[in-house]
């Protein structure tokens, strides 16, 4: 059971959307997030995976790895991410690695959520470190921001369909 978000929470979480503008500007999926340490942001990042050609460059793993330059250390003690979707496996295995201690996200990810929803990589007990989890903070504003993203891609495919279709069914100037 998450308990009510505090204040900070949901300031940070506000920057955390504000970044995923960023990604969005690029056509990615719009996810965003801001490592905070204390009161100061040590590391941002937002989704990237097609514009860098790696699977790997998700919101969270980019923000923490700018984190682990800030502090010049692979492990970001004490620091806690904000990230507008809940993390997928591989982003919450790099929560328990950097010893994040806690993790806030936004939209709850039904499909590929670990931490909590599909599983609990982030508190999974045979780990060696566990991230405290509060989930749903600006849930709706955060899944609507997907939501809208993925129906203007569809709907970009679909007119694309189209017009393909359009192009090869319109006879040229010698038909």
């Amino acid at each position: 059971m998450n308990l009510a978000p505090s204040d900070t929470d949901l300031r940070w979480m506000q920057h955390a959307l504000t970044l995923a503008d960023n990604a969005e500007a690029l056509n990615e999926v719009p996810v965003g997030a801001v490592v905070v340490s204390g009161d100061t942001v040590i590391g941002e990042g937002w989704n990237t995976p097609i514009t860098e050609h790696d699977p790997s460059a998700h919101a969270e793993m980019n923000a923490l790895r700018a984190a682990a330059r800030h502090v010049q250390n692979y492990r970001v003690v004490d620091a806690t991410l904000y990230v507008t979707l809940e993390p997928c496996p591989m982003c919450a295995g790099l929560l328990v690695h950097a010893r994040i201690k806690r993790v806030v996200f936004g939209a709850y990810d039904e499909k590929t959520g670990a931490a909590g929803s599909v599983m609990n990589l982030t508190q999974h007990p045979s780990l060696n470190h566990q991230v405290e989890v509060q989930g749903g903070v600006l849930a709706q504003p955060c899944g609507e921001k997907l939501s809208r993203f993925f129906q203007r891609r569809r709907a970009e495919i679909k007119a694309a369909k189209k017009a393909r279709r359009a192009q090869t069914m319109t006879p040229g100037p010698d038909q």
